[in-house]
């Protein structure tokens, strides 16, 4: 199989590229895609471009018929790649990884392809009307932002369990305080998790690929629909608020403790400061 024209005419660099990629999948009924996260982000400029089949995002040629769409925020996403194929991919790219992500976490989709057919999504099936860049690119996005979110969704759960203690410090339960500098971590955690999903991955934005072509936004919309990406993100949001809800709330009773502990020192430092003048006095 052969992109369309119109998949080969992104250009790099100020180059066009040429139309003489094949991808062998005509006689297979279904290629499988899979979405993994592997690293906060990934280093695309210092990559090796020989084997560019599109960019914006950036697809790449990948094992012996397949390819693979690189997302900046960590996230690969193989079509029709084998265990071993995506395990060289993966060695080939990790250079390239920046804080590199140990997880399991991956989604995976089987897609069809049939000329006029109605893209849709039929039980655990995509059919898609032609196997174009623009195509594989709306399924990556799609993919990548719901492992994103898989990621994210199990980390702040952890986080939950984290700051249970802090809820009950502030009812009066444990006479434990927690200490500010873990306060302050857990902020910048949730902080620097809000950046990314709303700053970097923008997973409520549609991908460039839906803007360069509007006929593509059914498709990428039904994907949206099917992975409940804006319902998820939503959800995520309103945790995050209680988090740091929760955080800032510990912090500022620590800082209050804090300050009556101070005021308490100062009446002490004062009484005894009166108690030995008083005593200079007596003694005279």
């Amino acid at each position: 199989m052969t992109f369309t024209d119109n998949s080969l005419t992104k250009t790099t660099d100020a180059q066009t590229l040429a139309p003489t990629t094949h991808l062998d999948w005509a006689s297979k009924e279904t290629i499988l895609a899979r979405a993994s996260i592997v690293g906060e982000r990934l280093s695309l400029k210092t990559l090796d471009r020989t084997e560019l089949l599109a960019t914006n995002p950036l697809i790449i040629r990948a094992g012996a018929t397949g390819c693979a769409v690189l997302l900046r925020y960590g996230v690969i996403i193989t079509f029709d790649l084998s265990v071993d194929e995506e395990n060289a991919l993966l060695d080939m790219l990790r250079p390239h990884i920046v804080e590199p992500i140990e997880s399991t976490i991956s989604e995976e989709l089987s897609i069809a392809f049939r000329p006029q057919a109605k893209e849709r999504l039929e039980g655990n099936v995509l059919w898609l009307q032609d196997y174009s860049a623009e195509r594989l690119q709306i399924v990556a996005e799609a993919l990548g932002k719901s492992v994103v979110l898989n990621y994210y969704e199990v980390e702040i759960a952890d986080i939950f369990q984290s700051i249970k203690p802090f809820t009950i410090g502030i009812q009066g339960k444990n006479r434990r305080s927690p200490k500010e500098e873990d306060l302050l971590n857990y902020i910048g955690g949730t902080l620097l998790i809000q950046q990314k999903m709303f700053g970097i991955v923008e997973v409520g934005e549609k991908p460039d690929p839906v803007w360069d072509d509007p006929t593509l936004d059914r498709l990428y919309l039904r994907l949206e629909d099917e992975y409940e990406l804006r319902e998820r993100l939503v959800i995520l949001e309103k945790k995050l608020a209680l988090i740091s809800r929760t955080v800032e709330t510990s912090l500022n009773l620590l800082q209050r403790n804090s300050s009556h502990r101070v005021e308490w020192y100062i009446t002490i430092l004062i009484v005894i400061e009166i108690a030995l003048a008083i005593y200079e006095i007596w003694t005279r």
